[in-house]
């Protein structure tokens, strides 16, 4: 275990201007500032984990974190007490499969609901899951599966997996295609989707498409690939989701009910193997990002800053960058795209970003695997 400050200060990067597209405004390079832009010191807590993916933080000050191969660190005062949660359900641990997400009921304190995503194992391959369960000591009690993406299919990628929960209770939770492709354009099936149900796993009856014959109701939007980071933005009722692309064309989306995102009728990215994927960036009917990344930052987990510690980060989202290896910190005018600055460049695969309930911002890499804070 580790505790170590590390004595790199970030100020402000050059920011990165905005990919030009037909819907939106094409943005002049710019350098971020010192009025928009705030020092810090990089703390690493932790550099003993593998493949960690989400955190939660606990009323009485531990803070869980997940490990792709299925177990749950327990934290407390910054640091690993050595201690793992018990009783956690089996996973589908290969390939992008395992324990991903983790997030507590908006009202844990009242009924101690604490909820994970996973790859379920399934007959006939794996699928992604929300199990909810309660705590008592380190084992976990009250196990329940509320959603079980269907059909299980023999794929170990692109699980997708964040889960929110907005002003009203409920719960939305990405599930990525699995390779399905032109599926994910039908509401037959659960892949390529994001999912809105109670916090229990009752369909909400105005679902957009609960009337639609045969269409999955939990399905809130269509036409994502791997959507592997969400944020509900509180103030103004809002969620974003950011998604891979191919090779090139990784988005943030704003996410609204009944909208198609595309996927694969359009994108701004290519095959891996540099054929054309889709002669389309956009179509009629298709919701167009927000921003677009190319080449791709391999984007997963993400927060918005709430917390005045970060001067000129208020209202900021900040998004994990798999393949470029630093935290993007995307500013927004409402919902248009403003520019971006790139944090902590080359500190490593970031899987995840949170923020605790005193306001510190904390970072999950792999390769290295660390829990990092970060220090105004």
């Amino acid at each position: 275990m580790f505790y170590q400050i590390a004595l790199l200060v970030s100020m402000g990067a050059a920011a990165i201007a905005c990919d030009a597209s037909d819907n939106q405004t094409t943005l002049e390079p710019r350098s971020t500032t010192q009025a928009d832009t705030t020092g810090f010191k990089t703390v690493k807590l932790y550099e003993e984990l593998s493949n960690p993916w989400g955190m939660a933080f606990l009323p009485d000050g531990r803070m869980l974190v997940t490990e792709r191969s299925g177990e749950i660190l327990v934290f407390k005062n910054d640091k690993y007490t050595g201690q793992k949660l018990q009783g956690v359900p089996s996973v589908f641990a290969e390939g992008q499969g395992g324990l991903l997400d983790i997030q507590l009921h908006p009202n844990y304190k009242q009924n101690g609901w604490i909820y994970i995503t996973y790859s379920k194992p399934q007959t006939g391959g794996a699928s992604t899951a929300v199990t909810r369960f309660k705590l008592k000591g380190n084992q976990l009690t009250d196990k329940q599966d509320i959603f079980i993406a269907k059909p299980a299919i023999p794929a170990d990628f692109h699980f997708g997996s964040r889960i929110v929960f907005d002003k009203n209770g409920y719960l939305f939770v990405s599930v990525g295609e699995r390779g399905t492709q032109p599926k994910v354009q039908e509401l037959t099936n659960d892949h390529g989707k994001i999912h809105r149900i109670f916090d229990d796993g009752r369909i909400p009856t105005d679902n957009p498409f609960v009337k639609e014959a045969g269409a999955s109701k939990s399905i809130w939007t269509l036409g994502h690939r791997n959507p592997q980071g969400m944020v509900y933005d509180a103030a103004a009722d809002r969620i974003w989701a950011v998604e891979h692309g191919p090779k090139g064309g990784d988005e943030l989306n704003l996410i609204e009910p009944g909208k198609n995102y595309g996927w694969p009728k359009t994108s701004h990215g290519i095959n891996y193997d540099g054929t054309v994927l889709t002669p389309n960036k956009e179509l009629p009917g298709i919701t167009n990002a927000v921003r677009y990344w190319v080449p791709s930052i391999g984007p997963c987990g993400m927060m918005q800053v709430t917390t005045d510690k970060y001067a000129g980060w208020k209202g900021n989202l900040l998004v994990g960058a798999l393949a470029f290896r630093h935290v993007a910190r995307v500013q927004l005018d409402g919902t248009k795209y403003v520019g971006e600055e790139k944090l902590l460049q080359d500190i490593g695969r970031v899987r995840h970003v949170a923020q605790s309930p005193d306001g510190f911002i904390y970072v999950l890499t792999e390769g290295p695997g660390q829990l990092i804070k970060l220090v105004p």
